[in-house]
């Protein structure tokens, strides 16, 4: 397993996966137990993972996601909801973002899928039977790339900024 740097590195969106192949459950465990040990507001760990691998479940999930067709080729996918809390989002952001960095350590691909706040938020949230309190933060979608291209990070000298901010 590469460690978190490279990891981090070499994380990039997938939209296009390899059909037909699937992920052990044990590899799908320890990428959600990546998102359990993320960081947490004052350890409010509000988190619930929903782990996917039905094909049919995959298909609906694309058909109501707008920019998550790509679901419908996915492995599996990993529906992040968290309890409300005032700090829900930014642990259930915290939650993802570990979860992908552990999906590309462990060779696996993904694509962050937007939950909520988009339109049809209520009603994945209803699909995946979250009661109607808990926020849908995220899903990621999980498979084998059937994708070569990397696109370009920004260089650090652009980004940062020393003492503030300047342009």
């Amino acid at each position: 397993m590469m460690d978190a740097l490279t990891a981090m590195r070499l994380r990039r969106t997938v939209r296009e996966f390899e059909p037909g192949k699937s992920i052990s459950k044990e590899t799908l465990e320890t990428i959600a137990d990546a998102g359990r040990v993320a960081a947490t507001a004052i350890n409010i760990q509000p988190w619930e993972f929903v782990i996917i691998t039905n094909r049919d479940m995959l298909k609906k999930m694309a058909d109501l996601a707008e920019y998550g067709k790509h679901l419908a080729s996915a492995s599996a996918a990993i529906a992040v909801l968290c309890k409300d809390s005032p700090f829900y989002l930014e642990d259930g952001c915290a939650a993802t973002q570990n979860m992908l960095v552990a999906a590309t350590a462990l060779g696996i691909a993904s694509a962050w899928i937007d939950g909520e706040k988009k339109e049809y938020g209520a009603a994945m949230k209803q699909l995946l039977g979250a009661p109607a309190e808990i926020k849908l933060v995220s899903i990621i979608a999980l498979g084998y790339s059937n994708d070569e291209t990397t696109p370009e990070k920004r260089p650090l000298e652009e980004v940062i900024h020393w003492e503030k901010f300047l342009m």
